[in-house]
């Protein structure tokens, strides 16, 4: 089972932001820090679960999510520890994480990461190897939908290198 590096419980953490700005290197900086066995579950590989050919969709966006937080119910079911790495550009997505975690009496933190475009850019335009086929129309437009964060939350800056922000996360979080 796995709970907590502190001994507490078990933890749920989603990671969300816009495509490009780095959510996995921040998760798996989280995931290290709550439980070496933590579950990391990202939207990005869900969808390729979910869907055969992307078009980003409102109704692909719902059974993304519904399978992804149906994973995270399973995982928190059990007591094991989740980190979640997806944009959740919807409050009703972040809600109902939020509500799972109450649930199954599980912590839950919500960390925002952001990026510089010009960065994001450069970032998705490099990408190789990568569960995530967003390109930067998929930013944009994800830019001009992502639902104000009206719950408390971290924010992560990683617009600069990857130990920058892995320091940035385990001062913020730790």
């Amino acid at each position: 089972m796995s709970a907590r590096a502190d001994g507490g419980g078990p933890e749920l953490v989603v990671v969300c932001g816009l495509p490009g700005v780095g959510k996995t290197t921040v998760a798996e900086t989280i995931r290290e820090r709550v439980d070496g066995d933590a579950d990391l579950l990202r939207t990005d590989v869900v969808r390729g679960d979910v869907v055969s050919d992307p078009d980003y969709t409102e109704e692909e966006l719902r059974r993304v999510y519904d399978e992804l937080l149906s994973r995270v119910d399973d995982r928190l079911a059990r007591g094991e520890s989740v980190v979640v790495d997806g944009t959740f550009k919807r409050a009703v997505h972040r809600e109902r994480a939020r509500d799972l975690a109450r649930e199954h009496g599980a912590t839950f933190r919500l960390v925002r990461v952001e990026c510089d475009e010009e960065t994001v850019r450069e970032r998705i335009a490099t990408r190789t190897d990568d569960a995530s086929d967003a390109d930067f129309d998929v930013y944009k437009l994800y830019k001009e939908e992502f639902e104000p964060i009206e719950d408390a939350c971290i924010t992560i800056d990683n617009s600069g290198s990857t130990a920058q922000t892995r320091e940035r996360v385990i001062d913020a979080l730790y």
